[in-house]
């Protein structure tokens, strides 16, 4: 493949525009969380369907971020990342004009089609400006702080926007942000040869429909789809061995710790998705916040995220890389078994605060060191597949995820889900000591 060029403005500047690409991904997952009860009063929503404006975009999302990562190795990465933002732009404004609730859901679909094109290529974008493992380590850490402190901010700003101008602003913002992306990287990135080849159509199909499958399955226990799904991926299984150009080459999986991060990051994924979900939903319904105020109160989390997920790579050049994950992990999970009690006369002072400090600092560690796990040491033409993979897992991780949290929320009520949720996070930290080796993986 051929690399892309070099962008005479540097590659920071670069960085900049892909990480702005990134944070309006991150964010049109949780932005839409405090504005789900104005949704459902607005659009006249059940508690199945208000699940599907969030897993209708994270679902699609994850299904096809696998075809958007080899997509951008085949026809090129700029190509790809271009087209996936101009989709985005267009979908989030038909997000915010729609009036009802299948068109609502269908127009986030298309907003994860889009997502799923650019999400891959901008991180294998990223890859490709900084090939030295020092900038490469801080670039990464820039992309951890901008993927984390995305899910918060997108709780800040949701709060602001529907309390000042109702639930169709959450949408209505990110067009802007998504034009000015796509108007920056024209002017700033020059244009990439594609490496040609064939893409993988009948493994893109499969994979997609199984995944769609299962997840959709576990959300309305439709256990027969379910089936279906595990059938479907088990197809995908035997397509990707017998195809010459498959869409998930098995020479991915050989490099450094990639399939060990990528298990990770799926579990991490449902613990990720699962909070933005549940969080503002118990500030709203159970201690009685406004939007704003929900908003307002998730900035030391925010805060939290960003400056760990600045410190990490730091840190990882003094430790073990899985010890500073398992590390990360534990504190996610002491904060959400801290935050699990859900008291109805709880305060932001002593409910909120402590667990948010906790968390933010549990994801930002972990999410930047799965990142830098699963993508050290891949050769510049499976860039876009490794990026494509690793917010595959995580994207997917949290549909499941979701899908189960809120049937487990559905009985017990927002305690136990967040209990699971520690739980879940637990057991990540211990199998990470378990899976990854005791070396750093070669950059």
């Amino acid at each position: 493949m051929s690399r892309p060029a070099q962008s005479r403005f540097g590659p920071w500047t670069v960085l900049t525009v892909l990480a702005t690409a990134q944070f309006l991904v991150v964010l049109s997952t949780s932005i839409v969380n405090v504005a789900l009860p104005q949704i459902r009063t607005g659009l006249g929503l059940g508690s199945t369907g208000l699940s599907w404006v969030v897993n209708a975009y994270v679902l699609v999302f994850g299904a096809l971020l696998l075809f958007g990562g080899r997509s951008g190795d085949v026809f090129g990465l700029r190509r790809v990342f271009l087209s996936g933002v101009g989709l985005f732009a267009v979908s989030s404004l038909a997000a915010g004009l729609a009036d009802g609730p299948a068109t609502l859901i269908a127009a986030r679909a298309v907003q994860g089609v889009g997502a799923a094109l650019l999400a891959p290529t901008a991180l294998a974008l990223v890859l490709t400006q900084f090939s030295d493992v020092k900038g490469r380590g801080t670039a990464l850490g820039v992309w951890g702080a901008v993927s984390g402190a995305g899910g918060a901010a997108g709780v800040l700003l949701g709060g602001v926007l529907t309390g000042l101008y109702g639930w169709r602003a959450v949408f209505f913002v990110m067009v802007p942000g998504a034009v000015a992306v796509l108007a920056a990287t024209w002017l700033l990135l020059p244009a990439d040869r594609p490496r040609g080849g064939r893409l993988d159509l009948p493994g893109s199909l499969t994979v997609t429909a199984g995944l769609v499958a299962l997840t959709y399955g576990l959300a309305d226990g439709l256990w027969g789809v379910v089936a279906a799904g595990v059938v479907l991926l088990a197809g995908f299984v035997v397509l990707q061995r017998r195809t010459v150009d498959p869409l998930v080459p098995g020479r991915i999986f050989r490099v450094g710790s990639v399939t060990s991060a990528n298990v990770l990051m799926t579990m991490l994924g449902a613990v990720w998705l699962g909070l933005f979900f549940f969080l503002p939903l118990y500030q709203q319904r159970t201690l009685g916040y406004g939007p704003v105020e929900v908003g307002v109160t998730q900035l030391p989390l925010a805060l939290m995220i960003t400056v760990s997920s600045w410190a990490t790579p730091r840190l990882a050049a003094r430790f073990p890389g899985w010890a500073v994950l398992a590390g990360g992990l534990l504190l996610l999970a002491a904060g959400l078994a801290w935050l699990s009690p859900v008291p109805a006369d709880g305060s932001f002072l002593t409910t909120l605060l402590g667990p948010s400090l906790l968390v933010g600092a549990g994801v930002g560690t972990a999410f930047v060191q799965l990142t830098a796990l699963s993508t050290a040491g891949v050769p510049a033409a499976d860039a876009g597949l490794a990026g494509g993979l690793v917010n595959a897992t995580r994207q997917i991780g949290g549909a499941v995820g979701l899908a189960a949290l809120t049937a487990i929320s559905d009985s017990g009520g927002y305690g136990p889900a967040f209990l699971a949720s520690a739980c879940l996070a637990l057991l990540t930290a211990l199998l990470s000591t378990v899976v990854l080796t005791r070396r750093e993986p070669a950059s």
